[in-house]
């Protein structure tokens, strides 16, 4: 049996970092206005996780956390959210190992206004104009809907040290049998985000 008073994920308990609120946010906003696509994972009918990458059309909006995409409302993923509409949307930095992981719900809209704020002319390439007078690969095509991640929870790992300062640090830390951490873990909780979300 393991001796309960021994951590035995001290990497965790290493890197885990509580700064304000504020400066929660802020460093996942750093990540998610670097990367520039991110992954969003669905669950299928039959329990299936099915992830794609998009790219948030609102990741300059800096008084929002709810992530936006604009999708093709007859494609799997919409389907998958009907059915189930918990959701996760992940970011990774490979230039600096930084990533961010939303965990949320998230909601469909077909919200013209919405759609014409974050569209832009290479949101086109993803309809096509299918020469019928309707499906026109626009911004007024019946095709394309809001998805809005509503986070519940936000995980993010910020580097404190360069790509080499971190393979310096885990060979370091691995020849003393110590644990590395060449970064801080943050969790966006919650209620800091409904505070965040309820001044804005």
């Amino acid at each position: 049996m393991s001796n309960p008073q021994v951590n035995l994920d001290p990497y965790t308990a290493q890197a885990e970092s509580d700064p304000s609120p504020l400066e929660k946010i802020r460093g996942y906003r750093e990540i998610i206005t670097s990367v520039k696509t991110a992954m969003m994972t669905t669950r299928s009918a039959d329990g299936e996780l099915h992830a794609r990458a998009m790219n948030p059309a609102n990741r300059s909006d800096d008084t929002q956390l709810n992530l936006v995409f604009l999708g093709n409302n007859v494609s799997h993923k919409f389907e998958e959210i009907q059915n189930d509409v918990h959701a996760n949307v992940s970011f990774l930095d490979p230039t600096t190992g930084s990533w961010a992981s939303v965990c949320g719900k998230a909601k469909v809209s077909n919200d013209r206004e919405v759609i014409k704020k974050y569209w832009s002319s290479t949101t086109s390439a993803w309809f096509g104009d299918l020469k019928d007078g309707i499906h026109k690969g626009d911004s007024n095509d019946p095709r394309v809907s809001v998805i809005e991640v509503v986070p519940d929870e936000i995980r993010y790992w910020l580097p404190n040290k360069g790509r080499v300062g971190q393979a310096l640090d885990i060979g370091m830390h691995a020849l003393m049998g110590k644990v590395s951490s060449a970064g801080e873990l943050r969790t966006i909780s919650k209620q800091e985000i409904q505070l965040a979300q309820g001044l804005n």
